[in-house]
């Protein structure tokens, strides 16, 4: 039996065209084993773009299958198709066309906008990746990489609170202070308006702890729910906040973890440290990025 040619389909979009893409090899899956390559054209934005690419599929009268967000270029490439009788597919158009009518206006037409998502959604997996990597102290490198570092002592809510910045966007590397150890040198080597401390009242501090050790079925008599000897730990931290005045300090004392996060995103924006990623939470947070 004589092997039929391959057929063409010319994947074309305003942006990567990864879309497309996908939708059209899952599209393949129910054609069984067809003999066919594809071609992708990106970031088609004008009309002698599209006049180019339809004379080459109008030689094999291949398949064009686009996404393409401007209704004006839609229509062009159409036209152009409709003319030299290549087939085609618009896989954006249509759902572009439903959704304006369901929502009563019509679309951005901004080509690349789901790239630009993209995007920010692979910055934050990165932010994350680095949070956990750099949680409790556990890795020192790469320390200048972070959007804030955050010290204090046991149980002032470093990690959570990092996690949950690192969820927006935020490289967050968190440091343990402990009592009777230097701070790491590498914290000195850094930006030092993106170090923040976190402290607390003594009262709460031995209520957490006592909660702790309650659930880790561990005896609450020890040392470390102690209100004295948390409150030599307190002091300790403050003694290091005194001598590093440069460091903004927070007392999460009563605060949701929310609340302290808000009140760190404002400050590193006044600070014009945010980054780029995350600007679109800072109006969440009714913050203003200082003007230069």
């Amino acid at each position: 039996m004589t092997k039929s040619a391959a057929k063409r389909i010319i994947i074309l979009s305003d942006g990567t065209g990864e879309t497309a893409a996908q939708m059209a090899k899952a599209a393949m899956v129910q054609f069984g084993n067809q003999n066919v390559y594809f071609t992708r054209y990106k970031n088609v934005r004008h009309e002698a773009q599209i006049e180019a690419i339809c004379d080459d599929a109008a030689i094999n009268l291949d398949l064009l299958v686009y996404t393409i967000v401007s209704p004006q270029l839609r229509a062009f490439l159409l036209n152009r198709a409709r003319e030299k009788t290549i087939p085609c597919v618009d896989l954006l158009g249509p759902i572009l066309v439903g959704l304006a009518s369901y929502f009563g206006y019509e679309p951005k037409s901004i080509a690349g906008l789901l790239h630009d998502v993209n995007d920010s959604y692979f910055e934050r997996i990165a932010a994350m990746e680095y949070t956990i990597a750099h949680d409790d102290g556990k890795n020192l490198t790469g320390l200048e990489k972070a959007d804030v570092v955050i010290l204090g002592i046991s149980r002032t809510s470093k990690t959570p609170l990092s996690m949950y910045l690192s969820h927006q966007g935020w490289r967050v590397a968190n440091i343990p202070l402990i009592q009777g150890f230097e701070v790491p040198k590498e914290i000195h080597g850094i930006d030092q308006r993106r170090v923040i401390g976190l402290t607390i009242d003594v009262q709460e501090l031995s209520t957490i702890r006592r909660a702790r050790l309650e659930r880790l079925g561990q005896n609450q008599g020890g040392e470390y729910a102690d209100p004295e000897k948390v409150n030599q730990e307190i002091e300790y931290a403050n003694e290091i906040f005194r001598r590093n005045r440069r460091w903004p300090i927070f007392n999460v004392t009563g605060k949701a973890l929310e609340e302290t996060a808000s009140e760190i995103i404002k400050l590193m924006a006044s600070r014009r440290l945010t980054p780029p990623h995350t600007l679109e939470h800072l109006g969440q947070l009714d913050v203003k990025p200082k003007q230069e």
